[in-house]
């Protein structure tokens, strides 16, 4: 069974019978009996609900956005109405951004990993229409903060996501110029082994997200052959 026809059966069930939002949400999940199909509900729910609480805290949702979104997921087109309809009631609900990403923080607990793979994805969608507004870089910094991620990590995440000219491929890597190459060398190891799809699949990415992979790796992939090039001369 898809995680979008999951999704359908919490709708027609728990999500009309009264109480929050957010609560029954997570008890869903928590229901689930399949290690894969938890996890994949996670993300799923993670991303369906931050999204949404984005669209909110930026106040317009752009064609360019929903195209980012589907980007993500591959929605059949028969269960799109179900998963517009869990993005409304995420939109609509009381319940502020904060308490979404808390709480989807700590389902993950100290899995860093795949909630920079969900801060990717929101990056991916507020870029979608060629610009980062300010209210969504706000939303970005919050939610990374709730996560877990210091200032330069979260700057490290937008700089494989935003132009800003020319990055320091240092900051893109999370290392200091103070390493030895070899030291920089390991993290960059690390960090290929981390993103490699197969790791993502398990973490309960979707396949449709390698995509967004792919680009980060290629960003780490340059900052290491920029620091080896300067590490060198």
């Amino acid at each position: 069974m898809s995680i979008f026809r999951t999704l359908q059966e919490w709708l027609e069930s728990s999500v009309d019978a009264g109480g929050a939002f957010l609560d029954r949400i997570t008890k869903a999940i928590a229901d689930l009996t399949d290690p894969k199909a938890r996890r994949q509900a996670t993300f799923s729910i993670a991303m369906i609900a931050l999204s949404a609480k984005m669209a909110k805290a930026d106040g317009i949702v752009t064609l360019d956005e929903i195209h980012a979104f589907r980007d993500l997921f591959e929605i059949p087109q028969a269960e799109r109405t179900n998963v517009a309809r869990l993005f409304d009631l995420a939109k609509q609900d009381t319940a502020g951004f904060e308490a979404y990403a808390a709480r989807i923080a700590r389902l993950y607990g100290d899995d860093l990993q795949t909630l920079e793979d969900i801060m990717d994805g929101l990056f991916h969608i507020a870029k979608a229409d060629g610009v980062l507004h300010e209210r969504e870089r706000a939303f970005l910094q919050q939610v990374s903060g709730i996560f877990g991620f210091s200032d330069s990590a979260y700057e490290a995440i937008e700089l494989r996501h935003i132009d800003h000219g020319d990055a320091d491929p240092y900051q893109v890597l999370g290392v200091s110029p103070d390493m030895d190459l070899q030291e920089i060398k390991r993290v960059y190891r690390a960090k290929v082994s981390e993103f490699h799809p197969d790791r993502m699949i398990a973490r309960g990415v979707p396949p449709e997200f390698i995509s967004i992979a792919n680009d980060r790796m290629a960003s780490i992939n340059q900052a290491w052959e920029q620091i080896g090039r300067m590490k060198r001369s």
